[in-house]
């Protein structure tokens, strides 16, 4: 588990100052997937990946009146325990399998951890192509967070995941007790000119976000001296859930909406608690050290958790 499931990058941590079941869950009979994840998962590889999606479940999150649901996909935990919650966001345009690697080692440590995916990317059902903007994000996870997990957590967000998680504190500060910001992308002035851009344009770019090509590249970018073999298996995780019918109109619809944009959040929350923040480097890490370094990433949110100066 130590291994790759190699540049060093960094971890911000900062407290709070800032068969059918009832999750809609089918599991196949011959692969023990369940029924909402396309096919295209059996081809997967990545045995950690293999396991996190064989446990990812469907919860109904209310959205607007009575009668309105959206089926949101994540990862339970499988225990409570007397920690707060960890609940782990994941990067742009990606689903809560970024966890495949770190999950079973936050589980081991003994901590509560929720994998979830951010509206709009993972693995939901958004057949009714609901808005994806930053503020349905934000609403979706707290709704999530309301009926689900009720208690002050311990929020993980890496690169634009930090972006939603400090977008979420601002908003609801009860219900987050700890950051964890992984490689933080919070800068960026949201989508920019992209939002400008004609329906046919951005549905044209969006496909092109999809394609295999440059997902490889992307790979190859942001993990270090993994094999070609891994990096094309990588791709097909990172990628699986762009084959969902609704995905192209969940992008476009946050693209057009702006993004995200918390530069001034940050003034606002975090400018008076990162003189208590603790910084750590993660060895041998490209942008996704909870992918390349598990041991050490879940060792030090663990730590965080527990309030250990790890």
């Amino acid at each position: 588990m130590a291994k790759k499931c190699g540049g060093s990058r960094g971890l911000l941590s900062s407290s709070k100052g800032v068969v059918s079941n009832s999750s809609g869950a089918v599991a196949s009979c011959t692969t023990g997937f369940p029924s909402f994840l396309p096919k295209e998962v059996e081809k997967i590889k990545d045995p950690y990946a293999r396991t996190l999606a064989q446990r990812m479940e469907r919860l109904p999150v209310q959205i607007g009146s009575s009668e309105s649901f959206i089926m949101s996909s994540c990862v339970k935990p499988q225990k409570q325990s007397e920690i707060n919650p960890v609940v782990l966001l994941h990067c742009f345009d990606s689903s809560c399998l970024e966890w495949r690697c770190a999950y079973p080692l936050l589980e081991e440590a003994g901590l509560e951890a929720w994998a979830v995916d951010v509206l709009g990317w993972g693995f939901s059902d958004l057949e009714r192509r609901p808005p994806c903007s930053a503020a349905s994000k934000r609403h979706h996870l707290y709704q999530f967070w309301k009926s689900y997990i009720r208690r002050p957590m311990i929020l993980v967000g890496p690169s634009l995941g930090a972006s939603v998680a400090i977008d979420f504190a601002v908003h609801h500060p009860v219900a987050v007790e700890k950051l964890v910001l992984i490689n933080a992308s919070v800068y960026a002035e949201g989508t920019g000119d992209l939002a400008k851009l004609p329906k046919f344009l951005a549905y044209a770019g969006v496909s092109l976000l999809k394609s295999i090509p440059l997902r490889l590249y992307a790979n190859l970018l942001a993990f270090n001296g993994i094999s070609l073999s891994t990096t094309f298996d990588w791709t097909n995780v990172g990628r699986l859930h762009c084959l969902l019918p609704w995905w192209k109109d969940a992008t476009v619809s946050f693209m057009s909406s702006g993004g995200y944009n918390v530069i001034s959040q940050i003034k606002q929350r975090l400018r008076c608690e990162l003189p208590c923040a603790i910084m750590r480097l993660i060895p041998d890490s490209g942008h996704l050290p909870h992918v390349e370094n598990p041991t050490s990433v879940a060792k030090l949110i663990a730590g965080f958790a527990r309030n250990d100066r790890c």
